[in-house]
């Protein structure tokens, strides 16, 4: 099994939702903001979700509304002064 790179964040303790945009493709968002993409299946986008959280399906929560990748957020906006400087990271699969 060929091993990916590692999770984004030694914290994982974000949770992820899973949803659809308003075009149909899947999306990952972490709550702070910090994490994310765009999928081709909800395969795929489940299997970023559960790597970047450490495998922890409880971590995970499937929107049933339009979810849209929020990639213009301020990290220090969330409420998290430990937070970095650097902009969201987002990934597409």
């Amino acid at each position: 099994m060929v091993k990916g790179e590692p999770p984004s964040s030694s914290s994982n303790s974000s949770l992820f939702l899973i949803g659809k945009n308003s075009r149909g493709n899947w999306v990952v968002q972490d709550q702070k903001g910090l994490r994310g993409g765009l999928f081709v299946d909800r395969a795929e986008a489940l299997k970023f979700a559960m790597f970047e959280n450490g495998n922890r399906p409880q971590a995970v929560i499937m929107v049933p509304d339009i979810l849209e990748l929020e990639m213009s957020r301020n990290p220090r906006a969330v409420g998290d002064p430990a937070s970095n400087t650097q902009g969201p990271v987002a990934r597409a699969a």
